[in-house]
């Protein structure tokens, strides 16, 4: 520093302090004279001390005019556009030296002195100071080309707090020194991309406008250089540039997308992409609130399906997670591609044993049932019946996981989606032990939740029905009820069952199974044993159902029957016994009578009416193809009495009665529970009035339209063919 003050007079170092631009300017003019001559001279250690002295007393000086000066005295005159000349051939070079940092240094060795205290001036509180560091800056640029490129990280830290500067006049200097170093930069051979990305990385999450559309900017001309392998490191600045698809600014949404489309073209041309660190970031931005970043998210990953191969099966289930809400998009383009990309996954046969997780899968499908959205739901059961085909043991192996899932399912409001859950239910069941699960499971899920019954019992049992055989899941079904120890329940869901079998058209099949296998003489002698039960509203609103159904086209068969009464007697004898039961006055009974009145009355004898009221010999005998002597009534021989058809009739109406039995007790004992619950809360509230007996209902009327239901009574609607 000695040194640079004998160099320099004392008066000049004042006039570089002064407040006077003017007088700045001559001081600084006269400096520049004396480093010429120390140039030309070759004393380059008197230049260093100068340099130093500068540095020193005025661009760290905490005095504004101290730091205008050092930048008027020499970044401005003196090593801006003449330091080519000073310097000339001479200058002590230090290529391929390494500097403090571990950086290799590149330039004169006063490059590697002044441009220092030049970057750190971009950070003045004084705009002018700011301004006058990017011009003297952009002058050594220019003598200097690509020696500077040693500090490129720490000029493109200061240019990029400059592009959001206050003052436009230091926006303006740092946009025209920004052209000049992308010149440079792009004409270099000595840049590293390797270097300068985690400072792009770090920078990519400004929010600043100005700030964006200069990395924007930078982004773009590094990606044109053919050296710089830009795309090599896309995944570390991919998330910045989606995240500035929702600028407020129009023209940055642009540039991003344009940055975007440029490197999403490079990616379908290249033979080697990292597809896996980018399919990260796209899953997430698929999310995003705002509809463009989603759409260009969405579309991206569409194309990473369709190039990834085995690179993206580990992420099969994230990209599934990004996919299936995107299917049930507002917007109308997000919902196409969407698909159209679930699709392209859907296709793909992978292997577990290539990474493929059948459990991931799983996990997201399953969450996705409890979406807001039907498609997605829908959807995320499409990948469980493909998973199921595909990869059945992986999937049964993970079966308590979802299990539970899928019977919930059952609830959704939309119909298309709990016949999808049905056939993946279905395809499950294919096992035995599988299927006894499941139907004991939904027998347990239909007396938790009584609406689950009410409103989407008839859908589930008839498409198990269709799906899994009616005869099998009715025999299921009835093991199940037969151990029921809820008499409630067992009764409404025999009571379910039945409607739906005698009036589903999924149930065809086993109606005309039974038509073969059921006689009308075991249905008269179940309506006999009837006498000998209490007569109460929920029994006549069954037999009120009863007769309704067989005014039905399904009983259509059965009433042409009735054309033959010396055919058929044991089937009047039955009807008959029903009208006997149902009140006189109640509709039912009329509609009966008004039937049975059709019945004609000259073919049956006197002889076929004494032997249906004794109940003995019967009509004509006629051979099944099975040997089983049967009479065209339906009648059975003495020999086959006991079983016909694998049914043991005697055996089921004793069961019948027992039945019967245990709903009489049961029955009793809530009206004995009742009756004492009432009366100990009329003793407490009226002790001094004497018990009434309760009015018996006259049954002889038949019961109003809101008594036809019961508690827990299951709300039907006639099916009308």
């Amino acid at each position: 520093m000695a040194d640079g003050m004998s160099a320099i007079p004392a008066s000049v170092l004042r006039n570089l302090a002064d407040k006077l631009y003017e007088k700045r300017k001559n001081a600084a003019l006269e400096v520049e004279g004396i480093v010429k001559q120390l140039a030309l001279a070759g004393e380059h250690d008197k230049i260093t001390a100068v340099i130093s002295l500068l540095t020193n007393e005025f661009t760290y000086s905490p005095q504004a005019n101290h730091r205008k000066a050092s930048k008027t005295a020499w970044f401005r005159w003196i090593f801006c556009w003449r330091i080519d000349r000073t310097c000339s051939g001479d200058c002590r070079l230090v290529r391929g030296s390494v500097t403090a940092s571990g950086g290799r240094a590149y330039g004169c060795q006063s490059d590697q002195q002044i441009v220092p205290p030049v970057i750190n001036s971009f950070s003045d509180q004084d705009s002018r100071v700011r301004y006058y560091a990017c011009e003297a800056l952009y002058n050594i640029a220019k003598v200097v080309r690509g020696d500077f490129i040693v500090f490129f990280n720490q000029i493109f830290d200061a240019l990029c707090k400059l592009s959001a500067d206050s003052d436009p006049n230091v926006q303006s200097a740092a946009h025209l020194l920004d052209r000049l170093v992308k010149d440079i930069v792009t004409e270099s051979d000595q840049f590293s991309i390797e270097e300068f990305i985690p400072l792009l990385r770090e920078r990519m999450h400004v929010l600043n406008p100005y700030v964006r559309q200069f990395l924007v900017g930078w982004i773009t001309v590094l990606d044109s250089v053919p050296d710089i392998d830009m795309l090599g490191f896309l995944p570390d600045f991919l998330d910045g540039l989606f995240n500035m698809l929702s600028d407020s600014s129009h023209e940055i949404r642009q540039q991003a997308d344009s940055a975007l489309s440029e490197f999403l073209q490079e990616i379908k041309n290249s033979p080697s992409v990292d597809y896996g660190r980018m399919a990260e970031i796209l899953v997430q931005r698929a999310a995003s609130p705002d509809e463009f970043t989603r759409l260009t998210a969405i579309t991206w990953i569409n194309e990473f399906v369709k190039l990834g191969g085995d690179q993206l099966v580990p992420y099969y289930a994230d990209i599934l997670g990004a996919i299936l809400p995107c299917i049930a998009d507002k917007e109308e383009k997000i919902r196409v591609v969407a698909r159209e990309t679930n699709e392209e996954l859907r296709a793909i046969n992978a292997d577990p044993a290539e990474g493929f997780d059948v459990g991931s899968i799983l996990s997201i499908a399953r969450s996705e049932l409890s979406s807001e959205w039907e498609a997605t739901r829908i959807e995320a059961l499409h990948w469980f019946s493909t998973l199921l085909n595909r990869h059945r043991t992986e999937v049964l192996s993970s079966l308590n996981d979802i299990f539970d899932t899928l019977l919930k399912a059952l609830s959704d409001p939309s119909d298309e989606v709990v016949l999808l859950v049905l056939e993946v239910h279905a395809c499950i069941a294919k096992d035995p032990q599988h299927f006894r699960d499941l139907v004991v499971s939904l027998v347990r899920n239909f007396q938790t939740d009584n609406s689950l019954l009410e409103k989407r019992g008839a859908l589930i049992i008839r498409r198990l029905c269709v799906l899994l055989d009616a005869e099998r899941v009715y025999r299921e079904l009835s093991k199940i009820l037969e151990g029921e120890t809820d008499l409630d329940f067992a009764s409404i869901m025999v009571q379910a069952l039945n409607l739906i079998l005698l009036t589903s058209s999924e149930l065809s099949e086993l109606r005309d199974l039974l038509k073969q296998s059921l006689t009308y003489q075991h249905a008269s002698s179940v309506i006999q044993s009837l006498a000998e039960e209490d007569i109460n509203v929920k029994f006549l609103v069954q037999l009120d159902k009863l007769i309704h159904l067989l005014e039905t086209p399904i009983f259509a068969y059965l009433r042409l029957q009735l054309l033959e009464p010396g055919r058929y007697t044991w089937l009047l004898k039955a009807l008959y016994g029903l009208l006997m039961l149902l009140p006189q006055q109640s509709a039912a009974f009329k509609i009966l009578r008004t039937r049975l009145k059709a019945v004609p009355s000259y073919s049956l004898s006197a002889e076929q009416l004494k032997r249906a009221s004794s109940g003995s010999p019967y009509s004509q005998i006629s051979y099944m193809p099975s040997g089983t002597q049967i009479s065209e009534d339906g009648d059975m021989n003495e020999e086959s009495r006991n079983v016909h058809n694998g049914i043991n009739f005697t055996f089921g109406l004793q069961q019948f009665a027992n039945v019967q039995q245990q709903h009489h007790i049961h029955s009793k004992s809530q009206a004995q529970s009742r009756y004492s619950s009432t009366s100990a809360s009329k003793e407490a509230q009226r002790p001094e009035e004497p018990r009434r007996p309760s009015p018996v209902p006259d049954m002889s009327r038949p019961p109003s339209r809101s008594s036809r239901r019961g508690p827990g009574q299951l709300q039907t609607t006639w099916a009308r063919c």
